[in-house]
C-alpha cells in the first residue's frame, strides 16, 4: 500500500559534467554531517567511485537509482527505504540536468527531480562567464517549468570582485537563490586517472581530505537555507519500502570471500545487501596483502584498479596461486572486470606486463581509450553457469573498462551474447571455466535480475555436489 512519507531531500546537478558537482556534493555530505545530520547519499546512474567518497563523506552506504536497469517503481521504493530515518537525502545528478539517452529526457536527471520531487540546487562553473549566467538559468528554468531549480551554487569563483558581478547578475535577472559562491580552490581537487577520480578506497588522506573539503564549502554555501529548500520537498506517495527478506536464521551461511582493498572496490551496496538476504556472509580478503585465502566456499573478485597495482597483485605469488588452484578445483568464484582481469595470465600496461592469476586463459592489454563503456544488454546463453530461467534471461547492465583481452583460445565458452555493448570481444561476454564465471560487465541485484540470489544458490548447489562426491567416494 502507498504510504506519504515526508523526506528531506534535494538533488545536485549542474548545467554540464566537469561543472565541480561532485566535489560539491561531497563537501556538502561532509558540512551537513559535521553538524550532526543523518545525510543519506544517492548517486544517479552507473557510478562506483563517486559513491565511495559520499558513503565515506556521510557514514551511510550511498545508493544506485537507475532508469536503464530500474522500473520506476523501484527508484522510489528504493529511495523511500534508504531515506527512511535520514535527516536529509542527497542525490547527486550525473552529466547534466537535461543530459541522458532519451531524447524526450526520461531518464535525464530533471526526471529523476520529477519523479521523487526533489528540489534541484544547480552547480554551474562560472570560469570565464559573468552575465552569461543569467540566459543560462533563465534556459533552464524555462526548459520544463515542471522542475523546481530551487537555488543555484557558483563554482570555481574567480575573486571578490568576480563574486560581486555575479551575485548582482543572478539576483537582477533572475529569481532562482544564490546558496553559494565557491572560490577556485586546488585543495578542493581530488585526483583523477582513466576511469574517473580516484577511489576514496586508495587515498591515504581521504578521511582528512573530505573533512577539509566539507570545512571549505560549509564556509561558503548558506547550509542553514540549503537545509530549508530540502524541507520544501513535499511527502512522496510511493509503494511500501520493505527491507530486503534474509533467509531464515537456521540455514547455513554460505561463506563468500570478497576482494576488498585499493585494487578491488568496485561493489554497489544493494549487491552486498542482496548476497546477505540470500544467505550469505561475506569474508573481506586483500589480494595485495595477504598470504593465505580465508575458509571460504566461493569467491567475488570485483572491479577496480588491478592495472595500478599490478606490481604489488603479481609480486603476491602465493595467493595468486592459492587463488588459481582453487578456482581450479571447482570453487565457485564471480568475478567482474577487475576481477577478470586478475584472473588472465598477465596485465600489460605503460610498457610493464605483470604476471596474474591465470585462470582465464588470456592476456590483459591496457588502451588510452576506452574499449567498453556505457550500458550493455546480454542475452544468456545455454552454458550460463547459474540455475536457468526459462526462457533465457536479458540482462541490463554496463561495463566501463580501458582493457582488452587478447590471445584468447577460439573454444572459450560464453555465459551471454551481447546485443549492446563490448564484453570481451564485441559478441560475447561472461567466460564460464569449471565453476567460474568472469566476465567484463558490472551486474547489479534488483527486482529484474537478482544475480546475487542465484549466484548463491549455485554455490549451494556445488557444495551439495561436492558432499555427496565425498561420502559417495
Amino acid at each position: 500500500m502507498p504510504a506519504d512519507h515526508p523526506m528531506s531531500r534535494l538533488l545536485i546537478s549542474a548545467a554540464h559534467k566537469s561543472s565541480g558537482k561532485t566535489t560539491l556534493s561531497i563537501g556538502l555530505a561532509s558540512a551537513l554531517s559535521t553538524r550532526g545530520l543523518k545525510v543519506q547519499p544517492f548517486k544517479k546512474g552507473p557510478d562506483y567511485i563517486d559513491p565511495m567518497w559520499l558513503s565515506a563523506a556521510c557514514g551511510r552506504a550511498c545508493r544506485n537509482l537507475d532508469f536503464y536497469l530500474m522500473r520506476r517503481e523501484e527508484i522510489q521504493t528504493l529511495f523511500a527505504r534508504h531515506a527512511q530515518g535520514a535527516d536529509i537525502a542527497l542525490v547527486e545528478g550525473n552529466k547534466g540536468l537535461y543530459d541522458g539517452l532519451e531524447l524526450d529526457g526520461s531518464n535525464s536527471n530533471a526526471a529523476l527531480a520529477k519523479l521523487l520531487h526533489l528540489p534541484v540546487v544547480l552547480v554551474l562553473d562560472t570560469r570565464g562567464v559573468i552575465r552569461g549566467v543569467a540566459p543560462l538559468l533563465l534556459g533552464y528554468q524555462a526548459f520544463d517549468r515542471e522542475v523546481n531549480i530551487a537555488g543555484v551554487i557558483l563554482n570555481h569563483v574567480g575573486g571578490s570582485r568576480h563574486e560581486a558581478k555575479l551575485r548582482a547578475v543572478v539576483e537582477h535577472y533572475t529569481d532562482i537563490p544564490v546558496l553559494g559562491m565557491v572560490q577556485h580552490d586546488k585543495a578542493l581537487g581530488i585526483d583523477e586517472r582513466h576511469l574517473g577520480l580516484m577511489p576514496s578506497n586508495e587515498s591515504q588522506e581521504a578521511t582528512r581530505h573530505i573533512a577539509e573539503m566539507g570545512r571549505i564549502i560549509g564556509s561558503q554555501v548558506d547550509l542553514d537555507h540549503l537545509i530549508a529548500i530540502a524541507n520544501t520537498a513535499p511527502p512522496l506517495a510511493i509503494p511500501w519500502a520493505s527491507q530486503p527478506q534474509h533467509l531464515n536464521p537456521t540455514t547455513p551461511a554460505i561463506r563468500i570471500g570478497i576482494a576488498q582493498d585499493a585494487a578491488f572496490g568496485f561493489y554497489y551496496a544493494d549487491d552486498l545487501d542482496a548476497l546477505r538476504a540470500a544467505g550469505a556472509e561475506l569474508i573481506p580478503f586483500s589480494p595485495i596483502r595477504d598470504s593465505k585465502l580465508p575458509a571460504v566456499d566461493a569467491l567475488f573478485l570485483g572491479g577496480g584498479f588491478p592495472e595500478v597495482f599490478a606490481r604489488e597483485l603479481a609480486a603476491n605469488q602465493g595467493l595468486r596461486t592459492e587463488i588459481r588452484d582453487a578456482i581450479e578445483a571447482g570453487l565457485p568464484a564471480y568475478a567482474e572486470c577487475g576481477g577478470l582481469m586478475y584472473l588472465a595470465r598477465s596485465i600489460s600496461w605503460h610498457g610493464e606486463k605483470h604476471t596474474m592469476a591465470g585462470v582465464v586463459p588470456g592476456d590483459v592489454v591496457m588502451h588510452e581509450k576506452p574499449v567498453g563503456r556505457g550500458y550493455v544488454r546480454l542475452k544468456e546463453t545455454a552454458h550460463f553457469p547459474w540455475p536457468a530461467q526459462t526462457p533465457p534471461q536479458t540482462v541490463m547492465a554496463h561495463e566501463f573498462h580501458y582493457s582488452s583481452l587478447e590471445h584468447l583460445p577460439p573454444d572459450l565458452i560464453y555465459a551471454y551474447d551481447v546485443e549492446r555493448g563490448y564484453g570481451v570481444d564485441g559478441a560475447h561476454d561472461g567466460i564460464v571455466h569449471k565453476n567460474l564465471l568472469a566476465s567484463y560487465t558490472h551486474l547489479r541485484s534488483l527486482e529484474g535480475y537478482n544475480w546475487a540470489a542465484r549466484f548463491v544458490e549455485r554455490v549451494r548447489h556445488v557444495i551439495s555436489q561436492q558432499r555427496r562426491t565425498r561420502i559417495a567416494g
